[in-house]
This record gives C-alpha cells, structure tokens and sequence, in this order.
C-alpha cells in the first residue's frame, strides 16, 4: 500500500488534484450515461456495466479527493507548527541573550562589592593600628580564625585580607 502512496506522492499536487476531478466527472457521466442509455437502443446492452462502473468511479474519486484534503489540511498544520516553533527559537534565543546579559551584569556587581569591602577593610586596618595591635596579639589560634574566614568570605577575598594583614606585620 505504502507504494500506491510513494507513486502518488511523485506526481505534483496540481496534476493530482486534476486526475481526482477527472475520475469523479467520469463516474457521473458514466451513471448519467447508463440513466439515459437504457432508451437507446444499440447502447441498451452497455447500460448493466456502466451504471456500477460510474457509480465505482465516483466514490473512488471522491475518496481519493478527500484523503488529497485531509492530506493538504494536515500539511498546511504543519506548517503553521512550523512557523510557530520558528517564533518561539527566536524568542528563546533573545531571552537567552537578556538573560546571559543578565548574569554578567550581576556577577559585575557582584565583583565590585567584593572589591569595594576588600578596599573598605583594608582601609580600617590601615587606619586603626590597635586593630593590627589585636591581630598580632591575637589570644585565639589562627586556625579558628581561618575557619571562620573560609566561613564568611570567598577564598578570594581570604587571600587578599590575609596578604593585607602579613603585609602591615
């Protein structure tokens, strides 16, 4: 059966649809034909075969011409589908895009506070010399304090406050 279809899927759509009205005109001139044949008198003995036959042929067409549109119909959703799917990469694409854009920006922000405390503490020890004071004479071990560090900050700014501090010893 498959093969009917592959035969048929060769011919263009045009054609096709012109060979589906084709088939159902001769089935209704065949019944038309096989109708006023009877009267006829040398045509009177094709009459019993015309009438079934055109009857044959216009169902067979009809049938034909419907599957052609329901065949249409399903192709023209497709399409649509198509389409619809197209829009929706291209806005996925853009969102992608605000979004990244989106995440840079924070991780910026994000950057720039780390930065601005690193400045800001540096800043207080610098300016305090107790503070210092307290850090070298510090009564808790260092490893607590380096516990606590990891803890509350980014390694990065651990490196930095730590540079800072062995650099005012």
């Amino acid at each position: 059966m498959w093969q009917f279809q592959w035969i048929i899927s060769l011919v263009p759509e045009s054609i096709l649809s012109l060979i589906y009205w084709i088939i159902i005109a001769v089935g209704i001139t065949g019944i038309a034909a096989g109708w006023l044949g009877r009267w006829i008198p040398f045509y009177g003995n094709y009459v019993k075969i015309l009438k079934p036959v055109g009857v044959l042929l216009v169902v067979l067409g009809v049938w034909l011409r419907g599957g052609y549109d329901v065949e249409m119909a399903w192709r023209a959703k497709v399409a649509d589908m198509e389409d619809k799917v197209r829009a929706a990469e291209e806005r996925a694409n853009t969102r992608n895009v605000e979004i990244q854009e989106r995440i840079v920006e924070k991780t910026k922000v994000i950057r720039e506070k780390g930065k601005t405390q690193i400045e800001y503490v540096d800043r207080i020890i610098t300016q305090d010399k107790e503070i210092i004071k307290y850090i070298e004479q510090c009564p808790v071990p260092k490893i607590i304090i380096d516990e606590h560090n990891k803890a509350a900050t980014p390694p990065e700014v651990i490196r930095e406050l730590n540079k800072a501090a062995e650099g005012k010893k």
